[in-house]
């Protein structure tokens, strides 16, 4: 088969309108990752016993299963108890809450590794836990992370094609269904390679950016 160039002038604008919900997809992803990570690190470090056993419970258990089941189970098992998602609204929160676990891992180890001096200085100075997680510890604590994190985001944005399992018109559900519908899979195919290949290379490249912007820092 022949690589037919009026072919990809056709349906280049459908494929663009699927990269361009992949990428908000993982965009809005990443964000509910950030939250849910750092709501799960915070729960699982000063949260009351029982609290903190459940919330490393959950944390293993949504690390344990893979991402196309909870996906699945969000968008077509939770409508048989009334709760319906459009579905990109619940391939972000799969997405999110996935990645979520992860954010979390890094969140812990980050806070971890701020100096216990800053805590005592924080109560020396009559700061609030509030206070001092705002102003004392996070700020310390998220710059090292910021490398990790974006890894996961790297990896978020090249497992969004499983999304299209939930019907969300994504890059790849886009391709396919050209694919289908034409009988010529060739070029929707190396296209979305192509799609994914070039961000994932934006990608590393900001992040080696952001990982040289830390060093530099961190030397000061």
């Amino acid at each position: 088969m022949e690589w037919d160039w009026e072919f990809v002038r056709q349906i280049m604008p459908t494929l663009i309108e699927g990269l361009q919900i992949t990428i908000l997809a993982t965009i809005l992803g990443a964000a509910v990752a950030a939250v849910i990570g750092l709501v799960f690190a915070i729960l699982r470090m000063v949260a009351p016993r029982p609290i903190a056993r459940a919330t490393s419970f959950a944390v293993e258990f949504i690390r344990g299963t893979p991402l196309l089941v909870q996906l699945y189970f969000i968008f077509y098992v939770l409508p048989d108890i009334g709760i319906r998602l459009p579905a990109l609204v619940a391939g972000v929160i799969g997405l999110g809450i996935h990645y979520g676990t992860y954010a979390a891992e890094v969140y812990r180890a980050g806070i971890e590794n701020v100096p216990r001096g800053q805590w005592e200085a924080a109560k020396a100075t009559n700061l609030t836990a509030r206070q001092t997680w705002i102003h004392v510890i996070l700020p310390q604590a998220i710059p090292p992370m910021i490398p990790a994190l974006a890894n996961y985001l790297i990896a978020m944005f090249k497992e969004t094609p499983l999304l299209s399992a939930i019907t969300v018109l994504e890059l790849m559900n886009q391709a396919k269904s050209i694919a289908n519908s034409n009988y010529r899979y060739i070029e929707p195919m190396t296209l979305v390679g192509v799609f994914f290949l070039v961000m994932s290379l934006i990608s590393v490249i900001f992040l080696r950016w952001l990982e040289e912007r830390y060093a530099r820092v961190d030397e000061r």
